[in-house]
């Protein structure tokens, strides 16, 4: 079987995705699969092999390798970020049938609009902070904001990971630099409460036919708040079990299952929490996690007892029960 494992994208997210392939790469079964490393980048799409990189026709997401012509029956999707991460990949292989793991385009531009994940979900009753959503350009009251939502609070790109772009303002001398921060990645920003408690998160996927807990993981943060730096170089303790009471578990355990389910999700995710008396406050959920060795879904996995291989063929093998939108119409 042929298996395009796809890393890469459009943003700053993709020197991690570069890293999350590489992960995938080594850990899948070469006596069933035969791996081709795809980069999807602004310069181009290439299968990358023995050094030399060659093109990807995308006229059917295919490529010539050594005059062979090679048709991929799945694409493994590890790109963060766009075009990844928000629905247009998908769309594009739901077009051109090819097979690809995670969840669908509808759901990856969905959870990619954390203004309209947080819309959702509150028709499902979980808590989460309070937020203002702003449009580049718009009046931007400090005093308003601080009457709103306290301080201090964060400022957040509504589309982005990696926590790139996100600040927490202490006082409002700190809330010009933080917009600028924040539009630099998006022109649409979220404003929300801070929430003081603690915080984690939580693998879930869709195991076997169940939804699955894989762990749950506490994050403590070296700094202000889990940023970019405490994520990925090395200024943060991930304590994975969390160290909570059985009741918080099974309240964290329970509440990221409903998560998962309302938001119609499919693939590998890791929500995020703050657990402020107890109650598991949602922050967001990504449904391409990082599989680096720095990140906490593989940590999870090894936690779980589950070997990465069987929970890539898990995904493979959704991925091609999976049937196109189109193929429904």
């Amino acid at each position: 079987m042929n298996v395009a494992v796809v890393m890469g994208g459009y943003s700053d997210e993709s020197v991690i995705s570069l890293r999350s392939g590489q992960l995938i790469l080594a850990q899948l079964d070469r006596n069933k699969y035969t791996p081709f490393e795809v980069h999807i980048l602004p310069e181009g799409w290439h299968v990358l092999a023995e050094g030399v990189a060659y093109p990807i026709d995308k006229s059917d997401f295919s490529c010539v390798l050594k005059g062979q012509k090679i048709q991929f029956d799945v694409a493994v999707n590890t790109v963060h970020g766009t075009p990844g991460e928000d629905g247009h990949l998908q769309a594009y292989w739901e077009l051109v049938n090819v097979p690809y793991t995670g969840c669908n385009f509808y759901q990856s531009a969905l959870t990619f609009n954390k203004r309209d994940t947080l819309s959702v979900l509150s028709k499902f009753g979980i808590p989460k902070a309070k937020s203002v959503y702003v449009r580049k350009g718009e009046a931007i009251s400090g005093a308003a904001l601080v009457e709103e939502l306290g301080l201090p609070f964060f400022v957040k790109p509504n589309q982005s990971g990696s926590s790139l772009g996100v600040s927490m303002v202490q006082s409002l001398n700190d809330l010009e630099k933080a917009l600028a921060f924040a539009f630099a990645e998006d022109p649409e920003i979220l404003i929300e409460s801070y929430l003081k408690g603690t915080e984690v998160s939580v693998g879930v996927m869709r195991y076997r036919g169940e939804v699955t807990v894989l762990g749950i993981t506490e994050i403590v943060s070296q700094n202000a708040f889990f940023d970019y730096e405490a994520k990925y170089q090395g200024k943060s303790e991930e304590i994975t079990p969390a160290r909570l009471d059985s009741a918080t578990e099974q309240r964290v355990r329970e509440t990221a299952k409903k998560v998962y389910e309302a938001l119609g999700m499919t693939g590998f995710s890791r929500t995020d929490f703050i657990i402020m008396d107890g109650i598991p406050n949602f922050i967001e959920i990504n449904t391409n996690p990082g599989l680096s060795p720095q990140s906490i879904f593989p940590q999870q996995a090894a936690f779980a007892q589950l070997a990465f291989g069987d929970l890539l063929d898990n995904e493979i093998q959704l991925a091609l029960e999976r049937k196109p939108i189109w193929s429904k119409l």
